[in-house]
């Protein structure tokens, strides 16, 4: 299960998320991603104004047509792009602890770093560690009282759609496949502890057990971000870690370039480096494996790249292999 803190634009609707046990996430691609990202089971907390709140598990999700009608939240506009959205991507959730606490606290670091790094939000969610989540586990109190149930009347639920063709967009039910959608496919690919065994096997990296290992999204560094960070759940002296890029087409020298960069950073407790893309020129595969680099090149099966396929469809068919 991952632990993750959702980002709210203002303050009514965080009170609405508190008293209605729900987190909304905007009919944009961004929206698209948290909620591929955020799956049953999962726990969240809320953030805004540099404060976590509360601890919820995720008990369901749902995508809801005509949403812009629909309660609790209004129409959010902002003002830097001018662009309104809304809130047809939902997770009904199950309160578990309730508290307010400062992001400043030791135990908040590691999203406090990937806030601090951004140089503030600019991100629907940041994903925290295991660590993280045993210390908000121990945070004020059991949550005694049950969420305001909400009246939405008559309401359709839709499947999420994704396609490669351009043309098949429709907003919010099809939405054209990106590299952010890749990613999490890839993160939840890597969570599964055979799948992330066989790709540590196929690459080298013996001396690492999947099953004390857990797979994190973006990770912020000093020079960009990491799309994906392999890392010991509960280490024990030492921190081992595995950074990976993610590109959704063809690979480039520039990217070997930039995954060294993000294992200079990440520091001697980083074994190793991978490297995902659809495909590698003989000169990217030649310089990668210089620098010490895995390349691996990921295939989902069977498809047509005008057609439309939901997540599900894609993580059954996604396929990893080492170059």
């Amino acid at each position: 299960m991952a632990y993750f803190l959702i980002s709210v634009s203002n303050r009514t609707n965080l009170e609405l998320c508190i008293r209605h046990g729900l987190a909304g996430f905007t009919n944009s691609v961004n929206g698209l991603w948290t909620f591929c990202e955020v799956e049953e089971g999962d726990f969240i907390s809320f953030l805004y104004g540099a404060r976590v709140f509360n601890l919820y598990r995720v008990r369901e999700k749902a995508a809801l047509r005509n949403a812009e009608n629909l309660p609790p939240w209004p129409p959010v506009t902002f003002r830097m792009s001018g662009k309104t959205y809304y809130f047809p991507f939902r997770a009904i959730l199950e309160p578990v602890r309730e508290f307010q606490e400062s992001m400043v606290r030791p135990e908040f670091a590691y999203v406090a770093e990937n806030l601090l790094l951004r140089g503030g939000y600019r991100k629907t969610h940041f994903q925290a560690d295991q660590t993280t989540l045993q210390s908000v586990s121990q945070m004020g109190y059991l949550s005694a009282r049950g969420p305001e149930l909400l009246t939405l009347g008559r309401v359709e639920s839709f499947i999420p759609g994704l396609s490669w063709n351009r043309a098949r967009v429709r907003n919010p039910e099809i939405f054209k496949f990106q590299e952010s959608i890749l990613q999490t496919l890839l993160r939840h690919f890597l969570s599964n502890g055979k799948n992330l065994q066989n790709v540590l096997a196929s690459v080298g990296l013996n001396g690492l057990e999947a099953g004390s290992l857990e797979v994190l999204g973006e990770k912020a560094l000093p020079e960009g971000h990491v799309d994906i960070l392999i890392k010991e759940s509960t280490p024990k002296g030492i921190s081992r870690k595995v950074v990976v890029e993610v590109k959704l087409g063809s690979v480039v020298p520039q990217d070997v370039d930039q995954l060294c960069t993000y294992m200079r950073e990440t520091g001697k407790e980083c074994l190793g480096g991978l490297l995902v893309g659809r495909s590698f020129s003989r000169r990217t595969l030649v310089l990668a494996k210089e620098m010490g680099i895995k390349p691996l090149t990921y295939a989902v099966v069977g498809i047509d790249r005008d057609a439309v396929y939901t997540f599900g469809d894609l993580q059954k068919n996604l396929l990893l292999t080492a170059v």
